[in-house]
């Protein structure tokens, strides 16, 4: 079972509410990286939440998040253990007693999954999921409209692009609908969720509509892409590092992205709609840009634990955040720890706000509960649960041609 995590693809605190994000949104925030090694004094290792639904950067089907909010009062494991006991012993559903207990305590972080939507997420975390490629976004007057296409899906092969409007999914109007329960269908419930499974698309382009069946494949997550940007009159070329998601091995490939920047470019480390993930890959991201030293600390039951960069790959190199309201969890991590520690300007909006510390245990029934436990904080001491990430420089506009601005100014690119 994954261990500290702070990935979040929109958590249920009870059954019945979507699964917005598996990864990729997924578990990620909370369980990604097989690196999860820290662990609680019981032995269960800690897992951080999930940043809430995708958005277009994040790979796999995705939502935009909600604005973020701190965690309730702590769920106890006992209470929630027990009840699922008791309910089995019954005759009864442990998953649906243990969400019940959840449901109570208001802690939106805390979830109950059942085995196989659990199976789900550790599979996101592991850099997969089961989907038809489609990034979904709300568009003017509340329409929902394709945000992009992940080349060589099913949704690509039907023809989709990036700007169609997507009317409805298997019957269901989705005018007004928020984006998580969007991916949800894309996604099919805990019953239609397997490779080859059908969903039904109806599509406008143009004011011609139609309708395709597209068929549920698993897809490998892209968590992170790198573009060297052109020089401009105005500005220098760039390495745009882009991060989906912290799935496993996402720490690494921000590494060796950043270690091709080519002489004289500044990077572009572009956080914006990432739910987060594994700590251990953000904690490796981090490493690519600090020489060692602090990138965040944590607490289980009260005991405070530290996680700690190692030697890194590019210390020197200009360096510009991009954040969003949607950069949650992990990535929200990575941003306060490069932030904190002077080695980057933070450009954007305010983040989203998701800081607390998940710990997953087994239930009766092979449901998994994932319970808050406590809270991250960054090298300053920010606790950034219901608080978010303050950018450096707050833009409303384009924030990417402004981030290159004062990457510029940094001397990136010069």
């Amino acid at each position: 079972m994954p261990g500290p995590s702070m990935f979040h693809p929109q958590r249920r605190a009870r059954r019945g509410a979507a699964l917005t994000l598996v990864f990729a949104g997924v578990l990620a925030t909370g369980a990604a990286a097989g690196s999860w090694t820290p662990q609680g004094q019981d032995g269960r290792k800690a897992t951080e939440a999930r940043t809430a639904p995708r958005t277009a950067a994040r790979p796999a089907d995705r939502a935009v998040a909600d604005a973020g909010a701190g965690a309730g009062a702590p769920v106890d494991h006992a209470e929630v253990e027990a009840a699922a006991a008791r309910a089995v012993e019954d005759g009864r559903s442990g998953t649906e007693a243990a969400a019940e207990v959840v449901g109570r305590s208001g802690d939106r972080w805390s979830a109950v999954y059942s085995a196989r939507e659990y199976e789900g997420l550790e599979r996101a975390l592991n850099g997969a999921y089961i989907g038809v490629g489609i990034a979904a976004r709300r568009g003017a007057g509340g329409r929902t409209e394709v945000d992009s296409v992940r080349p060589g899906s099913p949704a690509d092969r039907a023809g989709l692009r990036s700007g169609d409007r997507l009317r409805s999914i298997d019957g269901a109007l989705l005018d007004d609908f928020p984006v998580t329960d969007v991916v949800a269908l894309l996604r099919g419930d805990a019953a239609r969720s397997a490779p080859g499974t059908p969903v039904r698309v109806e599509v406008e382009r143009a004011g011609d509509s139609w309708v395709r069946t597209l068929y549920r494949e698993r897809l490998a997550n892209e968590s992170v892409t790198a573009e060297h940007l052109v020089r401009s009159e105005a500005l220098g070329p760039a390495l745009r590092i882009k991060v989906g998601s912290f799935a496993r091995g996402t720490g690494d490939q921000v590494r060796a992205a950043a270690a091709a920047a080519q002489p004289g470019e500044g990077i572009l480390l572009d956080l914006r709609g990432s739910p987060g993930g594994l700590v251990g890959e953000a904690v490796r991201a981090a490493s690519a840009f600090l020489n060692g030293g602090l990138v965040a600390t944590y607490d289980v039951h009260g005991s405070q634990r530290s996680l700690e960069a190692r030697a890194g790959t590019v210390t020197a190199r200009p360096l510009v955040v991009l954040v969003d309201g949607g950069t949650m969890s992990a990535a929200e991590l990575l941003a306060g720890a490069l932030q904190d520690r002077g080695r980057a300007v933070v450009v954007g909006s305010r983040t989203f706000g998701k800081g607390s510390v998940q710990m997953p245990s087994r239930l009766a029934d092979g449901s998994v509960a994932e319970l808050t436990v406590g809270l991250y904080r960054t090298p300053a001491g920010r606790a950034v649960d219901g608080q978010g990430i303050a950018p450096d420089l707050l833009v409303h506009g384009d924030a990417e041609q402004r981030a290159r601005t004062v990457l510029s100014g940094l001397g990136g690119g010069s």
